[in-house]
């Protein structure tokens, strides 16, 4: 898959420390992948939440923080839209961000 972009999981993982292996090891793991329907990504993540509008809300370091993305999954393409912890989560529509 083709993530678009790097630079949100960085920032965000040099405020939260503890962030940094797992959005690295997603960001690998996403990046060699290739997701073609919802199914694809619950083969690796079930716990993966699966959303309208093609988005998915990926449970981070424990469940810790939360990451939420929109693919494209015609062109592989996955659009990093959120990476928070709970409660900035639970501030946001995941469906419309």
């Amino acid at each position: 898959m083709r993530i678009i972009a790097k630079k949100p999981l960085r920032a965000f993982w040099e405020r939260h420390t503890d962030a940094e292996q797992a959005l690295k090891a997603w960001y690998h793991d996403a990046k060699q992948a290739d997701w073609k329907s919802p199914h694809d990504i619950r083969q690796t993540y079930a716990t993966a939440s699966i959303l309208p509008n093609n988005r998915v809300v990926f449970n981070v370091r424990g469940n810790h923080y939360r990451l939420v993305v929109a693919i494209n999954y015609d062109f592989g393409i996955v659009y990093i839209r959120f990476i928070g912890t709970h409660n900035e989560y639970n501030a946001i529509n995941a469906e419309q961000v």
